[in-house]
C-alpha cells in the first residue's frame, strides 16, 4: 500500500506536525511513503515515515536534490510527456521546474507510471484537490493533485483539522484497521 505525501514548502507548523504523525502512523501501519525531497511538507511526511523506520520511495527531479540520497532521480521521458498535459503552461517552465513537475508524475503513479498511490495527503494554500480547481496559488503541488484527480486518486489536502482525520479514517479503512 503506498500514499503519495506531498505539498507547499511554506505552511504552518500545526500541518508540520500533522504530517509527521500521519507519516509515523502510515509506516507503522505498512504503508509506503511517496514523497520528494522538497522542504516543508515533503519532509514533514518523511521524518515521520523515518521515526518508524517506514518504508519510502522519494523522487528527485535531478540527482543530489536537497542533498537528498535517493537513487530515484531524473524523471523519465515518459514523465515529462505526461507533465507537458498535466501542468497548463510546461513549455513556458524553465528546465528546473520542468523536471520538479515532471518528478510530481512519478509521485503519484511511480517509477514505471503505472503503479499508482491508493490516495494523496498534502496541504496547498488554496485547499485544491482537484484538476478542477488547479490554479496558480496551489502552486507546484497542483500538478500532482490535477494527476490524482484525473486518476480518481482521492486527495486529502488538510486544510482543516476534520479533513486531517478524514485522511487518517481513509487510511485505516483501507488497512483494515477500523470497521469503516
Amino acid at each position: 500500500m503506498i500514499y503519495a505525501g506531498i505539498g507547499s514548502r511554506k505552511l504552518p507548523n500545526l500541518v508540520i506536525d500533522q504530517m509527521i504523525r500521519f507519516g509515523d502512523l502510515a509506516a507503522k501501519l505498512g504503508w509506503i511513503l511517496r514523497s520528494g525531497a522538497a522542504h516543508g511538507a515533503d519532509a514533514a511526511f518523511e521524518s515521520g515515515c523515518d521515526h518508524y523506520k517506514g518504508s519510502k520511495e522519494i523522487f528527485l527531479p535531478w540527482k543530489g536534490f536537497n542533498n537528498h540520497p535517493s537513487s530515484l532521480s531524473n524523471p523519465t521521458k515518459d514523465a515529462q510527456l505526461l507533465a507537458c498535459e498535466i501542468h497548463p503552461r510546461y513549455d513556458f517552465l524553465s528546465r528546473g521546474a520542468k523536471s520538479l513537475v515532471a518528478r510530481n508524475m512519478h509521485q503519484i503513479l511511480g517509477s514505471d507510471l503505472n503503479t499508482p498511490v491508493q490516495f494523496v495527503v498534502c496541504w496547498t494554500p488554496d485547499g485544491c484537490e482537484s484538476h478542477e480547481t488547479y490554479c496558480d496559488t496551489t502552486g507546484g503541488t497542483g500538478s500532482a493533485i490535477a494527476l490524482a484527480s484525473k486518476n480518481n486518486i482521492p486527495v486529502f489536502n488538510i486544510t482543516s483539522e476534520a479533513r486531517y482525520q478524514e485522511a487518517i479514517l481513509y487510511m485505516l479503512t483501507i488497512t483494515g484497521e477500523t470497521d469503516g
